[in-house]
């Protein structure tokens, strides 16, 4: 099983207990249609950063990631689109189920990041996305492209540096600014930039670590 399906399955199990059904089936296609590119960078940047560690039991991590990405995203959709609006001759009916979907991913990926130093970031990660859409709504600027990808792959690389007991790197958080640059709003498949695409090297030592605070502003301290 590759990194990406490693990625998916923890995910799902992190959300095998929802109900009713049709809500579990609506979560579930949606991890099944995601790009697993959050939840891989995480495991790529522990892995570049401690190559020898075991990283048995990263892929919570991962899918923590990754299922707050997956809630934030569809949050997003919902924002710039009618969410009960008649869709493919439907009755536009999925509206609160689509809302309580994306309430559910983010709130599993907060479970399963709550004991790691990446929690405050997480939260952080949130905070920023709201603020971007609020000024984007109060504006009509759409200029947020990308944002919310941003900082979900710096969420990834500090999930994945702590989990080995480090911090990001200058270079790792740099490769995170490109592939998210590079992504706009929709990330790739995985396949599209790993394995052909490697991290830049960890050529700076844990005491070098780079901030990952760029999704805070002074109204969070």
């Amino acid at each position: 099983m590759d990194r990406a399906d490693n990625c998916r399955r923890a995910a799902r199990d992190a959300v095998s207990d929802v109900e009713p059904p049709r809500l579990y089936d609506f979560v579930e296609e949606t991890l099944e249609d995601a790009s697993m590119l959050p939840g891989v960078f995480t495991l790529e940047s522990a892995r570049e950063l401690e190559p020898e560690n075991d990283l048995e039991g990263l892929d919570r991590h991962a899918a923590g990631v990754q299922l707050i990405y997956e809630g934030l995203r569809l949050t997003r959709t919902l924002a710039h689109e009618d969410p009960w609006a008649q869709r493919d001759g439907e009755e536009g009916e999925g509206g609160d189920l689509e809302i309580l979907a994306a309430d559910i991913l983010v709130a599993r990926g907060f479970y399963l990041l709550a004991r790691t130093d990446a929690a405050g970031k997480a939260v952080r990660t949130v905070q920023e996305f709201g603020r971007n859409e609020t000024r984007a709504a109060a504006d009509g600027d759409g200029d947020t492209v990308g944002s919310l990808e941003r900082d979900v792959l710096e969420l990834a690389a500090l999930a994945g540096a702590s989990a080995v007991g480090t911090t990001p790197t200058p270079a790792l958080l740099e490769t995170a600014t490109e592939i998210a640059d590079a992504a706009g709003s929709t990330f790739p498949p995985v396949a599209d930039v790993f394995p052909t695409r490697d991290l830049e090297p960890a050529d700076a030592t844990p005491e070098d670590g780079h901030s990952v605070d760029r999704a805070t502003s002074a109204t969070d301290s």
